[in-house]
C-alpha cells in the first residue's frame, strides 16, 4: 500500500471516529463544512481525499485540532 493511501485511510477513520464521538451526523458535518453529505461519506470511505482547507474546516466542526486528524 502506498504511503498516501495509508494516510488517507487513517484520516477517514479518525474523521468518522470524532464525528461519532460527538454524536454528529454526516449531514450535520457537511453543513458546517459547506460540502455535501455525499462528499463527507466519500471522505469517510476513503474514496475522496479532502484538501487541507477542507480538513481544517472538518477539524473545526469536530472541535479537534487538525493534527488530531492527520497524525
Amino acid at each position: 500500500m502506498r504511503k498516501n493511501a495509508k494516510l488517507t485511510k487513517t484520516i477517514c477513520k479518525k474523521i468518522k471516529k470524532y464525528r461519532h464521538t460527538i454524536d454528529m451526523t454526516q449531514e450535520d458535518l457537511a453543513e458546517k463544512v459547506g460540502v455535501s453529505r455525499v462528499y463527507i461519506g466519500y471522505v469517510e470511505q476513503g474514496r475522496n481525499t479532502p484538501s487541507l482547507e477542507i480538513l481544517g474546516k472538518i477539524a473545526k466542526a469536530l472541535k479537534v485540532r487538525l493534527s488530531d486528524i492527520v497524525e
